[in-house]
């Protein structure tokens, strides 16, 4: 069955552009690659053309996913795919293709509304290493393991997890998290070595993007940008802890667009069989609230 393989690339739209180069590249360690384009500026981080593409507007938010497949054959197989199961798409444009580095995609909207990029054959810059935005020791976990993950909006949970299936990731519900409004279940899905690649089963609170996780290969990078981000006194929701799902080290702190971003190395692989948890093994205690995540981790 065809199947996407990774979370590729995403698209965010965001009001302060400079807010976020400084902290893209001085708080986590991204390479801003800005080629001049008016509204619009990319983050790297590996030797991609881009993994984020940033655009200059109001909604602070998450604009799309890219989930890559493996060539042309597997993008053809996804047009039967959809059409089989009623989901209106478009093939992109030559210049749309051209536009987003890569050799062909599809454009589909999943059942909240987010838009949805399947895609193959990204532009890989071996001419242009990687150079991070500060020192790091290491890297950020990309390859077979894509960008990282997002927690999304999801109105019918049932409905988003049937349609990422049909994509081919994999999951379940792997939490019974205590909020204020009672027990949430959120579902985590992989598509590759990552443990998960998407979640969503949060309740929204208006944005697309709950949150989103970039991982370190070096745990002195989680350190180094835990105390830049603690320097800066940015608000922090989730402590320094360590996941019962994904046996991650991570924390949670506030981007310039409100959302979260979860930073973390030490990440496991899925799990053959499915299990749920209660509570993370450390960590993770609440502390800026309001920021759609207010869970009992």
């Amino acid at each position: 069955m065809v199947a996407v393989t990774e979370l590729g690339y995403v698209g965010l739209t965001v009001s302060d552009g400079d807010a976020w180069k400084d902290y893209a590249s001085q708080c986590i360690g991204l390479e801003v690659l800005d080629e001049g384009e008016a509204g619009r500026f990319y983050l790297r981080m590996d030797n991609w053309h881009h993994r984020f593409v940033v655009d200059i507007g109001e909604e602070d938010d998450l604009s799309f996913m890219g989930w890559r497949v493996a060539g042309e054959p597997e993008l053809q197989a996804f047009e039967a795919l959809l059409t089989e199961n009623g989901v209106e798409y478009r093939v992109a444009t030559v210049e749309e293709n051209e536009e987003r580095r890569v050799l062909g995609h599809l454009k589909l909207h999943d059942p909240a509304g987010m838009p949805v990029e399947i895609f193959y054959g990204p532009r890989i810059d071996m001419h242009f290493p990687f150079y991070p935005g500060r020192r790091m020791h290491d890297r950020f976990v990309t390859g077979n393991a894509g960008l990282g993950h997002c927690l999304i909006a999801a109105n019918d949970v049932r409905a988003s997890y049937d349609f990422y299936r049909m994509l081919g990731l994999s999951g379940s519900i792997e939490y019974h998290l205590g909020t204020p409004g009672g027990v949430v279940k959120p579902i985590f899905m992989h598509c590759n070595d990552r443990q998960h690649s998407l979640a969503f089963g949060v309740p929204p609170d208006g944005k697309r993007l709950n949150h989103m996780m970039l991982e370190y290969t070096d745990i002195n990078d989680l350190g180094a940008a835990h105390d830049i981000i603690r320097g800066r006194e940015i608000p922090v929701a989730l402590q320094l802890g360590k996941h019962a799902n994904d046996k991650a080290l991570t924390f949670y702190s506030a981007t310039p667009s409100g959302w979260l971003m979860e930073l973390g190395w030490g990440g496991c692989k899925p799990e053959a069989q499915q299990a749920y948890h209660n509570l993370d093994i450390f960590g993770h205690g609440p502390e800026a609230t309001g920021m759609g995540l207010d869970v009992e981790l």
